[in-house]
């Protein structure tokens, strides 16, 4: 499906192939997605819709057909008299009824059921999601672009669920933007993070009579990214007409026979070729979905021996339909799609794990879906020996009679000795399980109980360990940067003091830029630290002016973003240490606080 080159920029990792998912990346001035569908996917036959320009525009919501002066109800027609012998009775035609598209459009959709463009998204407060007004005034073609530079997924575990709690929220649409367009940019933004599940549901946030042809872009790739092609039913005859594209002809004919339309599937099926819209696996992957609907009656194998590349298509449909990729094409792609294979139901629980705790340790799992997802592993009978071991000692680690017993269970999950650094996702999958170790001055693991329960933000149960922990270790710096109730600021021989594991260069700079920002070293010491350590928290650029006006600003929706856009790096050593000060002192002057020293304490774990 050849869509505009414009999404195009940034993150060419990303792409499932090189002509076609390579469309993640973001791109500047730009309306929609590149096509994401297999290279078969030719141009449609008619003439192609024109493309939107490349500078974004508001465009205003269509205004109601009044309805016309005339009551809805016919007038009943009058008496016909009644045959006599003598006549036979001559049938009298009557007018065929004219039906208003407003009352029709009223019975399809309520006024009271339709949704505004104003307030789009599917999470609020309640759900943990930013306030409605979190952009507060900020331009919407400005952060639109903002969204389509951004590089993802992020080396910051809370930063990422930071940012997703942003873009998912429902949302105020911004000055001089649509409010479907800039759903599809939030929408893009969360696909290219491994948010397939949260993707889809901004989409669907959005009434399909006020989708435009960048959100039906986007939500194909969605539905597809989520394994969800019955989700594409509601949009595919509106998505052909509005873009043009014959991947939706497909779609068409997949809705056809899952609503049992087996004729019409054909048909399609049948115009699909004729079009070359698709062939080879592309066409038999459709065909499978078909068959899956009432009186389907055929079964396609899939056959990958002849496929070199994988698609979004491709994985899409594979998902729905419960055919394995083989890890020879799951190996070209990026690592959003190894993200979204981790939430999906179709992909068995064996098969599942190791995207599973990738997708934990990036923040789109959490603690409870990773320790649900071992815990079901108990039952499955596919389940490797590695997996059904780790699965063991987490039930020990949770519910052995004895301390000593859970940390011995804990540490076999985390694997090595007390000096190696295991896994994150290890340490999220046992951070409630740390915290029923009872706090005490002889555990050498004291470092990775309290990482393990930062990850999961249990910032008040790891504070008990204050005391415990050697000052200088890991575990008091962790501790100095996430207990909410310090009120005492540290002297610069005490930052000196800190070596730290690892890097202990790196993380001393790391530990004096999370200090600074939230206001725990003593103000006469940061000058001194900030040249000491080299660490230049005062210089500016057009990144930390951006910063300042949306803190200046309060746009905490903003500052999030632009949090986002200075971690533009692949992991937490590529993070400077001056960026980490601006991101962690700009959340917290917008009222996120919490996440701004769960993001200080993370980079001591990570960096």
């Amino acid at each position: 499906m050849p869509i505009s080159a414009s999404w195009r920029a940034g993150a060419a990792g990303l792409a499932l192939a090189a002509a076609a998912l390579s469309a993640f990346g973001p791109a500047l001035g730009q309306e929609r997605p590149e096509s994401i569908l297999p290279p078969g996917f030719g141009e449609p036959a008619a003439t192609p819709t024109p493309r939107p320009t490349a500078t974004p525009r508001a465009v205003p919501s269509a205004a109601p057909t009044a309805a016309p002066t005339t009551g809805f109800v016919q007038p009943l027609p009058p008496p016909v008299p009644s045959p006599t012998a003598s006549a036979s009775p001559t049938a009298t035609p009557t007018a065929t009824p004219t039906i208003d598209r407003a009352v029709l459009a009223e019975y399809e959709m309520p006024s009271y059921a339709r949704r505004s463009l104003d307030l789009v998204g599917p999470a609020g407060p309640r759900e943990g999601a930013l306030t409605a007004d979190a952009f507060g005034s900020a331009d919407g073609r400005y952060l639109e672009e903002l969204m389509r530079r951004l590089s993802a997924p992020l080396p910051s575990r809370w930063l990422s669920i930071l940012l997703r709690r942003t873009v998912a929220a429902q949302l105020a649409t911004p000055a001089r933007v649509n409010g479907a367009d800039f759903a599809a940019e939030r929408a893009w933004l969360l696909l290219r993070m491994g948010e397939a599940d949260a993707a889809r549901a901004v989409v669907q946030s959005v009434d399909t009579a006020n989708y435009t042809p960048k959100l039906y872009e986007v939500a194909l790739n969605a539905m597809l990214a989520a394994g969800d092609p019955a989700g594409l039913c509601p949009l595919a005859n509106g998505g052909s007409g509005a873009t043009g594209e014959p991947g939706w002809l497909l779609a068409q004919a997949m809705c056809a026979g899952l609503s049992g339309d087996q004729a019409r599937a054909k048909q399609l099926t049948v115009a699909a070729r004729r079009q070359r819209a698709a062939s080879g696996i592309d066409l038999q992957l459709a065909q499978k979905v078909m068959g899956a609907g009432p009186d389907g009656g055929q079964a396609v194998t899939i056959e990958w021996d002849a496929v070199d590349q994988l698609t979004i298509w491709r994985f899409g449909i594979a998902l729905a339909t419960g055919v394995a990729v083989p890890d020879t094409l799951m190996a070209t792609v990026g690592p959003q799609v190894n993200l979204w294979r981790a939430v999906s139901p179709g992909v068995p629980l064996a098969t599942r794990v190791e995207p599973a705790e990738a997708a934990a340790a990036q923040g789109v799992l959490s603690n409870a879906a990773l320790v649900d997802l071992y815990g079901a592993l108990d039952e499955d009978n596919d389940a490797s020996g590695a997996a059904t071991t780790v699965s063991q000692d987490l039930r020990t680690a949770y519910a052995a009679a004895t301390g000593s017993d859970r940390l011995t269970a804990l540490r076999t999950i985390w694997g090595g000795d007390a000096t190696t650094r295991p896994p994150y996702a290890r340490l999220v999958l046992t951070a409630h399980a740390a915290a029923r170790i009872r706090p005490r001055a002889d555990v050498a693991e004291a470092d990775r109980l309290i990482a393990s329960m930062l990850s999961a933000g249990l910032d008040r149960t790891a504070s008990r360990w204050r005391g415990l922990v050697p000052a200088g270790s890991d575990g008091w710096a962790m501790l100095e940067l996430a207990d909410p109730d310090i009120t005492e600021r540290l002297s610069y021989s005490d930052l000196a003091s800190y070596s730290g594991s690892g890097d202990a260069a790196l993380k001393q700079r790391m530990l004096f830029a999370g200090l600074a920002a939230l206001g725990r070293l003593a103000p006469d010491d940061v000058e001194r630290a900030a040249s000491a350590l080299d660490v230049r928290i005062g210089a500016t650029n057009v990144w930390t002016q951006a910063l300042d006006r949306a803190v200046r600003d309060q746009q905490p929706g903003t500052v999030v973003v632009l949090a986002a856009m200075g971690m533009q790096t692949g992991s937490w050593k590529g993070v400077p240490p001056a960026q980490l000060y601006r991101i962690v002192s700009s959340l917290r002057a917008v009222g996120l606080g919490g996440e701004a020293r769960m993001i200080a304490a993370e980079a001591i774990a990570r960096a």
